[in-house]
């Protein structure tokens, strides 16, 4: 919901329209104004909405006469204002969705935002994630097992588990650099690699993108069937909080159980923020077929939260490609929220937690490093008869 509201707060252009300019237009027989070109030119807007009333005859059609036909009866800019404004009587041979409509008035909003503030706040966002974490891991280092290891290893994830895991996190980063290649092309990348070599890869991404789409939708319903019943809270979480998860200080070892909070906020996380970038994936897979917007912002009317943040409501009839372009927005700023949680998360469970990695390497993690972390889960398993631990080859003492 709050994605949908940024959305719609960026681009009031859709929502509603700008104070009419105060010279009157009967002076200009209904064309522009001195006012309106000089609010343009001090890059105010202006309401054009004087051009979409001045289309042709009441019916919006332009007007013909019987001789000359619609060439000779009415002006290109009065046919062009009617097919800007979808009010032209268009007849094409597609029969596809929003065939018929030629010109789209209000797509350079989409493409200012996009290229703007969701692609420089999503880079920042990426950026800003990494700095975070070699500031981390300056001042932490490595989190390390305090105990020796004990040489016993207990199965942390099976092979379906670890499965579906590496299915979710493969895919993931397939879309995430794919999505990013062909995000920040016309922005920066264009210049370093060049346009042949840009469109080389941009081809082969797009193909990636809409294709390894639905390995992550399978990846995500997989992870979510196998661990949602361990992810739910429980009072334990509250203390791991409270205590930071350990991450601060050495010896400190939170209780916890399969999942630990950390982890509980990182799934849960991935499956709605995951959900919601299938489902604007799907939207865009399917264009025009799936409309999500308008739909989204009449619930939004519903609930009032338009005037909670003192805005008008929000548009519920929308054009075709203005639910396209609210979706691929969506899609975007979306993306970037996993990306930002995901380099965390890939941290954490490789170079930032000693054994961590093995978890989803190998299965298998050392007794003592399962204690330390997920102590109350292997009490759990001691108590059922199910702690089934193998002696590893070596045991090698905690560095």
């Amino acid at each position: 919901m709050v994605l949908a509201v940024l959305i719609a707060a960026s681009a009031p252009v859709v929502a509603q329209e700008t104070a009419a300019p105060e010279a009157p237009r009967a002076e200009t027989g209904g064309a522009q104004t001195l006012e309106d070109i000089l609010r343009r030119q001090r890059g105010e807007e202006v309401d054009y909405e004087f051009r979409r009333e001045a289309i042709g005859d009441s019916e919006g059609l332009p007007v013909t006469d019987s001789t000359l036909g619609v060439l000779g009866g009415a002006s290109d800019a009065e046919v062009y204002r009617a097919l800007r404004y979808n009010r032209a009587d268009v007849t094409v041979s597609s029969k596809g969705p929003a065939s018929d409509v030629l010109v789209q008035d209000d797509g350079m909003w989409w493409l200012e935002l996009r290229e703007g503030p969701v692609a420089k706040w999503g880079g920042y966002s990426l950026l800003g994630m990494l700095g975070i974490l070699v500031l981390f891991y300056l001042l932490r280092g490595r989190i390390r097992i305090d105990g020796p290891k004990t040489g016993i290893t207990v199965e942390r994830f099976n092979a379906l588990e670890r499965f579906g895991h590496w299915l979710l996190a493969g895919s993931f980063i397939l879309l995430a650099l794919s999505g990013l290649w062909v995000l920040f092309g016309r922005l920066g990348l264009i210049e370093l690699v060049g346009k042949e070599a840009y469109a080389f890869v941009a081809g082969y991404a797009k193909w990636a993108h809409n294709n390894v789409a639905w390995a992550f939708m399978l990846g995500l319903v997989w992870v979510f069937v196998f661990w949602v019943f361990q992810n739910i809270p429980n009072r334990h979480d509250v203390v791991w909080m409270l205590k930071g998860g350990g991450l601060f200080s050495k010896g400190v070892h939170p209780p916890a159980k399969k999942f630990n909070a950390g982890q509980k906020i990182i799934f849960w996380a991935v499956i709605l923020l995951g959900a919601s970038v299938s489902a604007s994936g799907l939207s865009l897979l399917f264009p025009f077929d799936l409309p999500m917007f308008a739909f989204t912002f009449e619930k939004l009317n519903a609930l009032g939260v338009p005037g909670l943040l003192g805005m008008e409501p929000y548009p519920t009839v929308l054009t075709p490609h203005a639910e396209m372009q609210y979706a691929q927005l969506w899609h975007a700023i979306v993306a970037f929220a996993m990306m930002a949680i995901i380099i965390a998360h890939i941290y954490l469970g490789s170079v930032g937690m000693e054994g961590a990695f093995d978890a989803m390497g190998s299965g298998q993690v050392d007794k003592n490093w399962a204690k330390e972390h997920h102590g109350l889960w292997v009490e759990e398993l001691e108590e059922k008869g199910k702690l089934h631990s193998t002696p590893s080859a070596k045991a090698t003492p905690a560095e």
